[in-house]
């Protein structure tokens, strides 16, 4: 494999409408969309995927290909390098740190395919299976559409279940504080509740909330400001005792190490770090605080390299990104009390694209 080099890099934009609007404290949104890079080899394909905008697959057709097209395919760490220097000038965070992560999770795929290994045997394996939290709750549903997720949730086996908080941006935190007490009502006393503020309170709010999820046995608070907000994060932290979470929107070692710090658990996205490469940087630098990480969303993408870290909490099970991988990818594996098997009969991650993803496709780029 050392003498084999990558021969092409296609890309590809899905858009996959939601059921219906759904909303966070911070955002409302009507549909998903997944960035698709195929990278291929010796006849071989490894396939990655980002949840972001179409403006990421035009950072990979216009920036990223031509310094990857040609590498020799073990070389991953020379193809990360070279995609983050071909994006100094655009800066590094953001859809370039998405881009870079789907390109980079195909690359990996690639080699797993060309060494005929699962992924897990790659990365190394410390669990054969990863726990999963449910993960969903916008804040505009109603009672009935809650209890309908909280059913999907507890079918998978979930011990653990969270729903968004902070509606319209911090704006009704009674109205908050009533939907835990719902989630309570409908999950029953041993499942764990956790909330996901997305960063819509002000510091003062997010301890004074905070206070209150304490009594009502929350075990999780993320983002309760901004994650850019290290000293509200800091300042939140020291007032609860709920674990303070954050780190979704990571995009490399810098912003893994100014996080660290100040929380309980740190959040990595494969989808948005910089890939499986930027993944296992993030979780080392977690490990040196000694913290547990948690995988952000995509959960189909994360189990390999979540089966690889010694101290994982969980994988989020986020109700979006699991219809989603449904309906575009065969290959995704299905829960079993709380947790996804990590595949090690078929090479890669063991995904493939379906051929039902086309009627999502938008015009090539």
């Amino acid at each position: 494999m050392a003498s084999t080099r990558i021969d092409g890099l296609d890309v590809a934009v899905y858009t996959v409408p939601t059921e219906r609007p759904e909303a966070d404290g911070t955002l409302r949104w009507d549909s998903t969309t997944a960035v698709v890079v195929h990278a291929h080899a010796a006849g071989l394909v490894g396939l990655g995927w980002t949840y972001s905008s179409p403006a990421a697959a035009g950072v990979i057709v216009h920036h990223l290909r031509d310094v990857v097209v040609g590498r020799h395919a073990a070389d991953l760490p020379g193809a990360f390098t070279a995609m983050k220097r071909a994006c100094r000038n655009l800066g590094t965070r953001g859809l370039v740190a998405q881009a870079v992560s789907a390109v980079d999770i195909a690359l990996w795929d690639l080699r797993a395919h060309l060494r005929n290994l699962p992924l897990a045997t790659l990365f190394g394996r410390c669990h054969s299976t990863v726990p999963i939290y449910g993960s969903g709750g916008f804040v505009n549903l109603d009672d009935d559409e809650l209890a309908a997720q909280v059913q999907v949730w507890r079918d998978a086996g979930c011990t653990a279940m969270k729903i968004k908080i902070a509606q319209c941006w911090g704006s009704d935190p009674e109205r908050d504080l009533l939907r835990v007490r719902v989630l309570r009502s409908l999950a029953g006393e041993s499942v764990e509740l956790m909330v996901d503020a997305n960063g819509g309170y002000s510091a003062g709010q997010a301890r004074r909330v905070g206070a209150a999820l304490d009594q009502l046995g929350v075990t999780w608070f993320e983002e309760p400001v901004s994650s850019d907000d290290i000293e509200g994060l800091a300042a939140v932290r020291s007032a609860v005792r709920c674990d303070v979470a954050a780190g979704e929107y990571i995009a490399d070692c810098y912003d893994a190490r100014r996080l660290a710090p100040v929380v309980d658990c740190l959040q990595i996205d494969v989808t948005r770090c910089g890939g499986y490469t930027g993944w296992l940087a993030a979780a080392g630098i977690a490990a040196a605080h000694n913290l547990e990480v948690s995988a952000h969303c995509a959960p189909a993408l994360h189990i390999p390299v979540a089966a690889s870290v010694a101290r994982l909490r969980h994988l989020e099970y986020f109700i979006d990104h699991t219809r989603l991988e449904a309906e575009l990818f065969h290959g995704v594996p299905i829960p079993t009390g709380g947790h996804l098997p990590v595949t090690t009969t078929r090479p890669g991650h063991g995904m493939t694209l379906t051929p039902e993803a086309q009627m999502y496709r938008e015009a090539p780029c």
